[in-house]
């Protein structure tokens, strides 16, 4: 039960909150941060160890995490010399994973179950299997439709829903030993490989409590309906908040 957390980026959507704080370390609702809610929810999934790849600001958050003994959870760190996106900081450590883990961006808020993902994925023997989410996008104009110079179709400001990555997977060390090490490499360079060679990554479909806080749009819902949702994010016996430095 190994989590990676990925706490590198430098959150340049969400400045200016990012300018002096990592964007993992952002606060939500008035008593934790982002990553704060993230290690409740593995130790209470049951993982007993987590990698934090950091980059930005990172003696922040090894400040703010330490060891993991506040969560009860081991921590170790895999710092970036320079950005490696989203595969690449996995590549430099991944002889010290287990065969299967979990990966999550840091920036995440969620009440997915980590540990029925992993268990699908373990059960269908995909080589990546991306937990997905339906978002809904409003259009702010009326769409329409042509056909050899005619409107044949109009539709005023529709809602438009996509499946979207959600930012958590379940992965497999064998399907990343190939890849070449300290190169920026993202998701979607490994699934467009992986399609390429005939190996399909399952879909993981959830329909729960999801916000992605990279925008600051969204980490602003994600701070006004923090009461409301507090219950099922922090579920079981929650650590004291702790104080982010």
């Amino acid at each position: 039960m190994h989590a990676v957390i990925l706490a590198g980026g430098q959150g340049v959507r969400l400045r200016p909150y990012t300018t002096a704080l990592p964007k993992p370390l952002v606060p939500i609702g008035e008593e934790y941060a982002i990553l704060d809610i993230i290690l409740q929810q593995l130790k209470a999934h049951g993982f007993q160890r987590a990698t934090l790849a950091i980059g930005h600001l990172g003696a922040l958050i090894r400040a703010f995490v330490g060891d993991g003994s506040k969560w009860d959870i081991a921590v170790d760190y895999a710092e970036e010399k320079k950005p490696l996106s989203t595969i690449g900081p996995l590549l430099n450590f991944v002889d010290q994973l287990p065969e299967n883990f979990l990966v999550m961006n840091g920036d995440v808020l969620t009440d997915l179950d980590y540990v029925a993902l992993l268990d699908h994925h373990v059960a269908t023997k995909a080589p990546l299997t991306v937990a997905t989410y339906q978002r809904k996008v409003k259009i702010d104009f009326g769409t329409l439709e042509t056909d050899r110079g005619r409107i044949v179709e109009f539709v005023e400001k529709p809602v438009l829903s996509y499946g979207v990555s959600m930012g958590v997977y379940a992965m497999s060390r064998k399907t990343l030993t190939p890849y070449p090490r300290g190169v920026p490499f993202g998701l979607d360079e490994l699934v467009l490989d992986l399609l390429a060679r005939g190996e399909e990554p399952a879909a993981y479909e959830f329909g729960g409590y999801w916000l992605d806080i990279g925008r600051p749009d969204d980490y602003d819902e994600a701070n006004r309906c923090f009461e409301q949702v507090r219950s099922a994010l922090l579920p079981g016996r929650r650590a004291a908040p702790v104080d982010a430095p």
